[in-house]
């Protein structure tokens, strides 16, 4: 088996990260739903979870665009600055 070059390799991460973003998304909008016609819910540490995973684009789009998580600290505060992190250690693997 030949040895995967490192184009294919960033290739592989970037559609693994678009793929959980989507899915943080999802989750997200998933949760509203679910919020609003009183059925159980995703849990917090789940959400959250999925941010640190590399979703944290998806559920800072997910707060926007489902105005869902916005009055909650830890996620108001605490997504920008996952995001923020998560980007300042892609950097450093540049």
């Amino acid at each position: 088996m030949a040895v995967m070059a490192q184009e294919e390799m960033i290739h592989i991460a970037l559609i693994g990260w678009a793929c959980i973003n989507v899915l943080t998304f999802l989750v997200f909008g998933v949760d509203k739903y679910k919020a609003r016609h009183s059925r159980r819910r995703i849990s917090e540490a789940a959400l959250l979870g999925l941010v640190l995973i590399g979703g944290s684009v998806g559920a800072w789009l997910g707060m926007l665009v489902w105005h869902h998580k916005t009055k909650h600290r830890k996620f108001r505060f605490g997504i920008p600055f996952i995001l923020l992190a998560q980007l300042a250690a892609a950097l450093m693997m540049m």
